[in-house]
């Protein structure tokens, strides 16, 4: 067990950390809205708003000035995060995967050449980064990828496929898990930085999606994709804790999308209330509207708190797996039931396309499902107290 940090708690932000909230949901409203419903309709990944975030230095936000960032802090990051995600899902998405699972694990696990090589070319926006870890036969059992990765005199070979993997088709270089000794299990399982010009490296179309549609998709192939021996992130034996590492600071920022689609839907719906007449007045005016819009508002404040917490807590430099997951699973869950909610307030209308509140219920359903399922989160959270429980018996 870890003494709480004595660092500080409520939502309470810095000066720095509010001119960034400002600057992004200024942004967000002026820039991003406008374009979400376009984006949405046409599966379509807007190069030009990317261009525009990466003017704005969100993608460098938590990377420190030297590499070309800002070193303005998780909490912050998260906060950029939240703004885009009010109002646009997919531009949420977009940051977060470029972020979280394309740069930051060349930062902490690259070493200083590899971290010199590519994180601030990440950081400046020259291309995109991606995570490439799902499989077709290895989603939620991460441990169970296929993908392998055999050592020559000049390097690894690396062969099979990933899926799913969020701005494929823009990226520059690719984050990606294989198996480099299948006697080991899990432990068996490496992971490396691989350009996007690597030879024997390909991509194909991906799926049609039910939500986050302009967020890029792609499935990537290996077929004796060969990198050089360098690019293998840690050691061989540790792949598996540093994609999993990556994945418990990924859901800080799942956490964060989350928590923007859910205050985006609310705000929506309270307006919307206000303004529709029904029963001889605003729909405010009637009981049940009220109290979902109470426990819409609830739920939101709690999801901050917790989402924010563990922002603060990775900041700090202390344990936040625990904290991590459960923001997670908490604000993915609520995202669902406040989007669901904000539907049936706007009735017959919340069911058509002239309204955001279909888009965000559709885009949340992603925040239940990517960095680890909600029931993935729940053996993530037994895990640390049964792990609490070993230590104090």
């Amino acid at each position: 067990m870890y003494k709480l940090p004595a660092i500080q708690h409520g939502l309470d932000l810095t000066e720095d950390e509010s001119m960034i909230r400002e600057m992004v949901a200024d942004f967000a409203k002026n820039v991003v809205a406008p374009k979400a419903a376009e984006v949405d309709e046409n599966h379509h990944f807007s190069t030009e708003t990317w261009s525009k975030i990466v003017e704005l230095g969100l993608p460098g936000i938590v990377f420190p000035e030297e590499l070309g960032g800002s070193d303005g802090g998780t909490l912050a990051y998260v906060l950029a995060i939240e703004e885009l995600s009010k109002v646009c899902g997919s531009t949420g998405l977009t940051l977060a995967a470029h972020v979280s699972l394309g740069t930051y694990p060349i930062f902490k696990w690259g070493g200083k050449d590899l971290c010199e090589k590519y994180v601030p070319a990440l950081i400046r926006g020259d291309y995109m980064g991606a995570y490439a870890l799902t499989e077709p036969n290895a989603g939620s059992d991460a441990g169970g990828t296929q993908t392998t990765a055999v050592e020559d005199k000049d390097g690894w070979v690396l062969n099979g496929r990933k899926c799913f993997i969020t701005n494929a088709n823009h990226a520059g270089v690719f984050i990606a898990t294989a198996v480099t000794d299948k006697t080991l299990g899990a432990k068996g399982i490496s992971a490396f930085v691989v350009p996007r010009d690597t030879p024997g490296l390909s991509l194909e179309k991906g799926e049609q999606k039910l939500g986050m549609r302009g967020s890029d998709w792609a499935s990537v192939v290996f077929e004796d994709a060969h990198i050089p021996k360098d690019h293998m992130l840690g050691s061989k034996e540790d792949g598996f804790v540093t994609f999993m590492k990556t994945l418990d600071g990924g859901r800080i920022s799942i956490a964060a999308l989350s928590l923007g689609i859910a205050a985006g839907a609310f705000d929506c719906a309270k307006q919307y209330a206000h303004e529709r007449e029904a029963f001889g007045g605003p729909l405010t005016s009637q009981q049940a509207v009220q109290f979902k819009l109470a426990d819409m508002d609830m739920e939101i404040e709690a999801a901050r708190h917790m989402v924010y917490h563990a922002a603060r807590l990775k900041d700090a430099g202390l344990p936040y797996g625990r904290e991590g997951a459960m923001a997670k699973l908490y604000a993915s869950e609520v995202a669902m039931r406040v989007t669901y909610d904000a539907i049936q307030i706007y009735g017959g209308y919340g069911f058509s396309r002239e309204y955001p509140v279909e888009r965000m219920w559709r885009d949340a359903k992603l925040c239940v499902i990517g960095e680890g399922t909600s029931e993935v989160q729940r053996l993530i959270i037994s895990r640390h107290i049964l792990r609490g429980l070993k230590k104090n018996s």
